[in-house]
């Protein structure tokens, strides 16, 4: 039986993180310890067991585990695919060519739908590293996974939100990804998270629209919500509002015509 990690346990948190790093040490070393066992392992774990997250995963990069691990995500309990989004997550910000070539992005679509928060959330997030790729960029597009992550703007749950706004962010540098988002009509869900003074989503909402103001439909569009742009300026992170200060003139930028001249 799987040794099970509730939520709202004492040290929850510190748990998980270590269950993470054993897992990964675990695929890296290519340890005969069953899932189970790790978990079972990871659950007396203590902080001074936590460092080396990172050369984790990038063992399970040397060991070539990334098409395994995505075939898992077919067939695993929730609580491993949990786990192993989080090892991807690590893993694909580095590389992403083995993910692409196991049909990650196919498989990480069908995540989106998922009924758990947790593994909607953590695929979103997953795609976002991908899409900071620029052959994931592509993958993503021609999967057409950009209209499933504009629906999940709407989603209940505040962290699946700001996961879905990032990924696209990533996405739509690519004009196709912009022109899939206009014609998934992004742009009142992506300006309800602007609005929003304390969404998660917002810094990323904000940046996403910029990408949208340059196609003449989408500015044109968001010129009606100009002053939306304008009261994040007044937000406490400066991250903010510098990106809508970007935005806003972004927005307000007319083409040059040549009889301007006359």
């Amino acid at each position: 039986m799987y040794a099970r990690i509730l939520p709202g346990s004492p040290g929850d948190t510190e748990k998980r993180f270590g269950l993470l790093v054993l897992f990964q040490r675990s695929l890296a070393s290519a340890m005969t310890n069953t899932i189970a066992e790790i978990l079972r392992q990871a659950s007396h774990c203590q902080p001074s067991h936590y460092q080396g997250n990172r050369a984790g995963a990038g063992g399970v990069l040397r060991a070539a585990l990334i098409p395994s691990l995505v075939l898992k995500l077919k067939t695993e309990l929730d609580e491993i695919q949990e786990l192993i989004l989080e090892t991807l997550s690590n893993c694909l910000r580095v590389e992403v060519s083995e993910a692409l070539a196991a049909g990650a992005v196919t498989v990480l679509k069908e995540r989106l739908s998922h009924p758990s928060t947790a593994i909607r959330s953590k695929a979103a997030w997953v795609l976002l590293e991908i899409s900071s790729h620029a052959e994931g960029k592509i993958a993503v597009c021609k999967e057409e996974v950009i209209p499933v992550l504009v629906s999940l703007l709407e989603d209940a749950q505040p962290e699946v939100q700001a996961s879905s706004t990032g990924a696209l962010m990533f996405a739509l540098v690519k004009p196709q990804g912009r022109s899939s988002a206009m014609g998934a009509e992004a742009l009142p869900p992506l300006v309800r998270l602007v609005a929003e003074e304390t969404s998660k989503a917002r810094l990323n909402a904000i940046k996403t629209l910029t990408l949208l103001a340059e196609l003449p439909e989408g500015r044109q569009a968001l010129l009606l919500h100009r002053d939306t742009f304008q009261r994040c300026l007044e937000d406490p992170s400066e991250a903010v509002q510098r990106a809508a200060d970007i935005a806003i003139s972004v927005i307000d930028w007319k083409p040059f015509c040549s009889r301007d001249l006359f």
